[in-house]
């Protein structure tokens, strides 16, 4: 009926269709009202066809299941072949049978969809956490000096990729522990559980920044210092208060995240690319406890110098 296909199977009984020469001998009908055997007008042999047949949008179709090496993203790898395939097709080296085409699915369709939510969602989380630190401290300037804790992170899983997919690193036995085995190392693709773990880093990156831009805040407005001296000293009190509770956040994230990468059963797969970019980012964090108590105190010193000179310019100082 059209393009639609039914699956229809005819069979012979098993005793007539087991022996090729009682095939043969299979009487067919002739227009003029008589029966030749079956042998008299084809060949029969076994051959092996197809096991199934199957179709798609009433298109015959048929699979063609490979596999990638793991040092390989399966983009990189569907792109190549493609290309590959595309260049034979050009020379002549490869021809297609008539109304028939190819395409690449599965885990490389998935994971090009997968990309292209990325696409959103990425910059959406990292405007989302940006709106949050502002109606914490309701200013750009210290939302912009916690923001760059989630620079710092960023870098830091980038780094640890690149680590895992060295060979020397970590690369040695303690009591007889191999920890390249142990935290099973090995080379990493950005792939899509990558990019989860990443934001999930940004969320936890920003935690040491508001913690220092909070007491800082606070400890700016209680004492109200109103010379460079006095705001360099309030900084590193605020520093030195501070450091203790966020090497205490540090930590328990990273502590947390020590039974993910030494897993082995059931998901490991997955849950362990995710985890690698979050444990190298809380590593590097680190850089954010000196990184934003120097930068608050840079914007401070900032604000003061140009209160001093609108003070400078009123009124009454330009009368004397």
């Amino acid at each position: 009926e059209g393009r639609e296909r039914y699956g229809i199977r005819l069979r012979f009984a098993r005793e007539l269709r087991d022996n090729p020469e009682l095939i043969k001998n299979i009487p067919v009908a002739t227009p003029d009202k008589k029966f030749i055997p079956l042998g008299d007008l084809t060949t029969i042999s076994f051959v092996k066809g197809p096991q199934v047949l199957k179709s798609e949008n009433t298109f015959p179709v048929g699979y063609v299941i490979f596999d990638k090496m793991p040092e390989y993203a399966e983009t990189d790898v569907v792109e190549a072949a493609d290309a590959f395939l595309q260049a034979r097709i050009a020379e002549g080296a490869l021809k297609l049978p008539a109304n028939s085409s190819f395409k690449f699915i599965g885990n490389y369709q998935n994971q090009v969809r997968s990309e292209k939510k990325l696409m959103v969602v990425l910059p959406l989380s990292l405007l989302i956490i940006f709106l949050i630190l502002y109606l914490e401290f309701a200013s750009v300037s210290v939302t912009f000096l916690v923001f760059t804790g989630i620079g710092v992170a960023w870098a830091g899983g980038f780094i640890m990729i690149w680590l895992y997919s060295q060979a020397w690193f970590l690369n040695f036995s303690l009591f007889g522990i191999h920890f390249r085995e142990l935290l099973n190392m090995h080379s990493m693709n950005l792939s899509i559980a990558v990019w989860v773990g990443f934001i999930a880093l940004f969320g936890i990156a920003s935690d040491d920044g508001v913690v220092m831009a909070s007491y800082l805040d606070s400890s700016f407005k209680k004492n109200d210092p109103d010379n460079v001296k006095q705001i360099r000293e309030a900084v590193l009190e605020a520093g030195e208060r501070r450091i203790r509770p966020c090497l205490m956040t540090t930590a328990t994230t990273i502590l947390a995240l020590l039974p993910v990468l030494t897993s082995s059963g059931r998901g490991a797969d997955v849950m362990i690319p995710m985890a690698v970019p979050t444990f190298g980012g809380m590593c590097v964090e680190l850089l954010t406890l000196f990184v934003v108590p120097v930068g608050y105190c840079w914007y401070r010193e900032l604000q003061l110098k140009f209160k001093g000179r609108s003070e400078s310019l009123e009124p009454s100082s330009l009368q004397q």
